[in-house]
């Protein structure tokens, strides 16, 4: 897994959409997870 990190500097609506930007990010990665573990003959492509 790649993990990026930096420092940015803001207002409080570019930081309220990034927050949107990642909690999105992990609706959808944790919906592909719940999918993979449920399904069957579902592969990890």
């Amino acid at each position: 897994m790649i993990v990026y990190e930096f420092k940015v500097k803001g207002k409080k609506h570019q930081y309220l959409a990034i927050d949107e930007a990642i909690k999105t990010a992990q609706f959808v990665r944790n919906k592909c997870l719940r999918y993979w573990m449920d399904g069957e003959n579902v592969n990890r492509a």
